[in-house]
């Protein structure tokens, strides 16, 4: 049985959406959905136990992802099992596209679907920012940003293994080799992107916080195992853009300025050592 957890810290304005696609054109014996609803102050709980049964809701006082994944792992029945972002929006048919690919070659640990960043309602910068960031190769070979990962019993032993860290999903997708991991595409997610700059740059900052955290963890791994992958963007990635579409040019200038932003915005909690504090895009839940 396919088994699906939802880490859901208020998410009451858009649960709703996530679960309503995941139930449709999906029989009464499809996926074990587990909803775990922590440190939740909103009605996440009440949205979530209203679409019946088929949605079992758990309730933990602690507003930690980490915490909460782990807490699905205890409830959740089987495998595959997909770890799933309560504010994207993923079918029952992607679901089963996704457990299909993992079924279908015993090479493979995890799997995550195509994605799409619808722009409308957005600002023009935050448009020319991800005309960019989608281009990127390290983002289109990962299984990071898209809110969605799928992994057999072998896979989640892999990723059940990591420490907590803020770039949750980076690390999942870093923790498997090309030949492990797959972008099925004929699987989608729909991932909602900020509307307004300063939502971008909020989480941006929390995106260069988070690599922060997981460089100091890769680094730590690296001096006992040699040397460890990375997903950071450089400056040959922007040019080598350039070079193949040079009409990019001012999208690859918005998208420079939001990194400087966020790596100056990101700087007082890195020197603090602070990588709990959770800075949320209001705007892609609106």
């Amino acid at each position: 049985m396919t088994s699906i957890v939802i880490p859901a810290h208020n998410e009451g304005r858009v649960i709703g959406r996530l679960l309503d696609a995941l139930l449709a054109d999906s029989p009464s014996s499809g996926p074990d959905i587990v909803v775990v609803c922590n440190g939740c102050t909103d009605d996440t709980a009440r949205v979530a136990g209203a679409r019946g049964d088929r949605v079992r809701v758990v309730e933990i006082p602690t507003p930690s992802k980490h915490t909460a994944l782990r807490v699905g792992d205890e409830h959740a029945r089987g495998f595959p099992r997909l770890y799933v972002d309560a504010d994207v929006v993923v079918g029952a048919a992607d679901v089963r596209a996704l457990a299909g690919a993992l079924a279908a070659d015993p090479d493979l640990l995890a799997a995550a679907p195509g994605r799409d960043i619808p722009p409308t309602g957005c600002a023009w910068p935050v448009r020319a920012y991800y005309r960019v960031w989608q281009r990127l190769p390290a983002v289109r070979e990962g299984l990071f940003g898209r809110g969605v990962i799928a992994v057999t019993e072998e896979g989640h032993k892999r990723i059940a293994a990591l420490p907590p860290l803020m770039a949750d999903d980076l690390a999942a997708s870093l923790a498997f080799g090309p030949g492990e991991r797959r972008v099925v595409e004929a699987a989608r997610v729909v991932v909602r992107p900020p509307r307004t700059w300063s939502d971008l740059i909020r989480r941006k900052v929390r995106a260069a916080t988070s690599s922060a955290e997981f460089e100091r963890f890769q680094a730590a791994r690296e001096a006992c195992a040699g040397a460890a992958p990375s997903a950071r963007t450089g400056a040959s990635d922007l040019r080598a853009l350039l070079r193949a579409d040079p009409e990019l040019l001012p999208a690859v200038v918005v998208f420079a300025a939001a990194a400087l932003a966020a790596r100056r915005g990101a700087r007082k909690a890195i020197r603090e050592q602070d990588f709990s504090t959770w800075l949320r895009d209001e705007s892609s839940r609106q």
